[in-house]
């Protein structure tokens, strides 16, 4: 399911998202049929930029339906009402269809199909975002592909020059997050500067823009 709060050509873009079949059709297809899930808007200026559906979502079809979800709302200091607003909050996963998993049961990485046929698209037709959440490595390697090579954990500890050099130019700020998944837990107890300071300040810009 995609959802969008929107004018008609953010409405026709959000259809063919929904409508897309790329990765059925792909050399390699999904397990699965498509299910694509997202949420568009042309009001939102928090735009939560993830990395793909999981099972639960993809059963669902609403982003964030996990205890990954539990975690990121916790981190932006809203509740459910708020972030599944989409007059208040997008949500644009890189992939939008869940991937499936490896022979491991870890959840493969987004679709390459997705970025190539529609992040471009959507994020020229969102231009009053004022803050994306860059969440995850492929998300990173999108929104801030100049950081390409660096570890995660640096790139997220630059997180100041990141707020300091998205107020300065064009466009949203772009801040860098770790993946609120239960597996990144341990990283949180080795980088406690991440829930003292940086989370502070990103639950004051959160409110300051809904």
């Amino acid at each position: 399911m995609t959802d969008t709060q929107a004018g008609p050509a953010l409405q026709a873009l959000a259809a063919d998202i929904a409508a897309c079949r790329l990765c059925a059709g792909a050399t390699s297809p999904l397990p699965h049929a498509p299910n694509p899930v997202a949420v568009l808007s042309s009001t939102a200026r928090i735009c939560v930029a993830g990395q793909a559906p999981g099972t639960r979502v993809h059963a669902s079809g609403r982003p964030f339906t996990d205890p990954s979800g539990d975690r990121l709302r916790q981190w932006m200091g809203i509740g459910e009402e708020i972030f599944y607003d989409p007059d208040r909050v997008a949500i644009v996963p890189m992939g939008f269809c869940f991937p499936g998993q490896d022979a491991r049961g870890a959840d493969l990485p987004p679709r390459r199909e997705c970025r190539a046929a529609w992040h471009d698209r959507v994020f020229e037709a969102m231009p009053q975002l004022r803050l994306v959440l860059v969440i995850g490595q492929y998300a990173r390697g999108y929104h801030l592909a100049h950081v390409r090579g660096e570890s995660l954990t640096a790139t997220v500890a630059r997180w100041r020059e990141f707020l300091d050099a998205g107020e300065s130019q064009a466009g949203p700020v772009r801040l860098p997050l770790p993946h609120p998944s239960w597996r990144n837990t341990g990283w949180l107890k080795s980088n406690p500067w991440f829930e003292a300071d940086l989370l502070p300040v990103l639950r004051t810009r959160v409110v300051a823009l809904l």
